[in-house]
């Protein structure tokens, strides 16, 4: 049996010690594999709790869905739109945004019978900042991909035996991650970045990040699109200011992940 095989089975094991358990499940790469595996070992004794959310892409909450209807997986939702206490994008918004969400969705968990609640934080997680890992600690919410050595490499390797359709899915973390911290969170300027970024996956850069600080949209790809972006330059600066934005840059370093943290100051 491979590494990644025996690390599946660990995964199945950790679900059927749980008895009836809800994934906190947004459609990514992650928590589609976590629902998954969860579902393949309690059966209807797994259940998806869903955030419907400006904060996240449009597209997410339709491929989650979809998802669920594909394995007859039950899914349930809760609203989570307040922006007031992230209004200006402190540097420990994950945090308060992450022990909102969850508390809503520990909550609907245990009213539908759940004694456990899972969400898709994996070893490889740790090496960022995420002030949000405090949230899920404090909640008592369970990390079983992290707990059973799951690396993202792994996650996509299994996924693929599996026939998942997120093996090979990019990331898309939430819209608030693309402003600067201290920048203001309004529904409008979220709703600007998701079309932005929609647009720009339809135009083939299926990984892409819209940065924004003030009125400027700074646009991220891998380095070796650089190129590709460049050469539609014309279509893609007048189309990224019908959404709102005055100035339109490229990142020259190229796409990474949580490259909005770089500012934060050192320790």
């Amino acid at each position: 049996m491979s590494e990644v095989s025996e690390k599946y089975s660990a995964l199945l094991k950790y679900f059927q010690k749980l008895g009836r358990a809800a994934v906190a499940f947004s459609g990514g790469v992650d928590s589609s594999l976590l629902l998954f595996a969860a579902h393949e070992a309690l059966g209807e004794d797994a259940f998806a709790v869903t955030a419907r959310s400006v904060l996240m892409p449009s597209g997410e909450g339709r491929e989650a869905e979809a998802f669920c209807r594909e394995h007859g997986i039950v899914q349930l939702f809760v609203d989570h739109n307040d922006l007031a206490p992230i209004r200006f994008n402190p540097a420990d918004r994950c945090y308060i945004c992450k022990r909102a969400l969850l508390g809503k969705i520990v909550g609907t968990a245990k009213m539908n019978g759940a004694a456990a609640v899972a969400e898709g934080t994996n070893l490889d997680d740790l090496g960022d900042y995420r002030p949000g890992m405090k949230a899920v600690a404090e909640l008592g919410v369970m990390s079983p991909l992290k707990d059973c050595g799951f690396t993202k490499s792994d996650i996509r390797e299994l996924s693929r035996r599996l026939g998942l359709p997120t093996a090979g899915k990019p990331s898309m973390a939430c819209l608030a991650s693309r402003f600067a911290y201290g920048e203001e969170l309004t529904p409008e300027r979220l709703q600007a970045v998701d079309r932005a970024e929609t647009y720009l996956r339809e135009k083939g850069f299926d990984i892409v990040r819209v940065r924004v600080s003030g009125a400027a949209a700074r646009i991220e790809v891998p380095a070796d699109r650089l190129e590709a972006l460049l050469a539609l330059r014309e279509e893609i600066v007048p189309r990224l200011k019908e959404t709102g934005f005055v100035y339109i840059s490229l990142d020259l370093q190229g796409f990474r992940t949580g490259s909005s943290n770089e500012a934060l100051p050192a320790g």
